[in-house]
């Protein structure tokens, strides 16, 4: 029952973000770095991508919530789409977008960075969005077999978590030590 209360209390208080300016101009710069980060990804092929603006997406939701990192992430999609296209518009990427933004704010907005926290939240993305959702739309969009775009996309999720996780972990270490250093030792703002 406590567990429940602090949960609605955490997306009441990332449903305000919304109305903050330092936090709406902060999730914009976030979506600027986002599609920065983004002209700096590895294609390595139709199917298979390596890149790092992951990174902005999981700040966002760390900072300002599951709510403004889904907004952010899906904005910032459509943004990368319309400076970069890289293939046909598909919804569904977008949606990827928003729901990494989420997870991340879900797993971790307003708590304590814990490096098992980090490899929850990168582990869920991975395996639902890398591993899942990502391939399901790149099958329907190209009309490849579904198992083999899982395959070629396991592999490189395997090779990529343990960079990515402490990447993320390194990243969420230091926004905390700025966070903590900007509100004169809280956690919360």
């Amino acid at each position: 029952m406590q567990e429940t209360t602090k949960t609605k209390n955490r997306f009441r208080l990332a449903a305000r973000e919304f109305r903050t300016l330092s936090s709406l101009a902060g999730a914009s710069m976030m979506t600027a770095l986002n599609v920065v980060l983004s002209f700096f990804t590895l294609r390595l092929s139709e199917l298979l991508k390596v890149g790092f603006s992951f990174l902005a997406v999981a700040a966002t939701g760390f900072l300002y919530g599951p709510l403004l990192g889904a907004a952010a992430g899906g904005v910032g999609d459509i943004i990368k789409y319309l400076i970069h296209p890289d293939g046909p518009y598909f919804i569904g990427f977008t949606f990827n977008a928003c729901l990494s933004g989420f997870l991340y704010g879900l797993y971790l907005y307003k708590k304590p960075v814990k490096l098992w926290r980090a490899v929850c939240a990168k582990l869920t993305v991975s395996l639902v969005i890398n591993l899942v959702l990502n391939p399901l739309f790149l099958s329907i969009l190209y009309g490849k077999a579904f198992v083999l775009i899982s395959t070629v996309r396991l592999t490189k999720q395997l090779v990529m978590f343990p960079v990515d996780t402490a990447l993320l972990y390194g990243m969420l270490r230091l926004l905390e030590r700025v966070r903590v250093r900007q509100t004169g030792g809280s956690l919360s703002r």
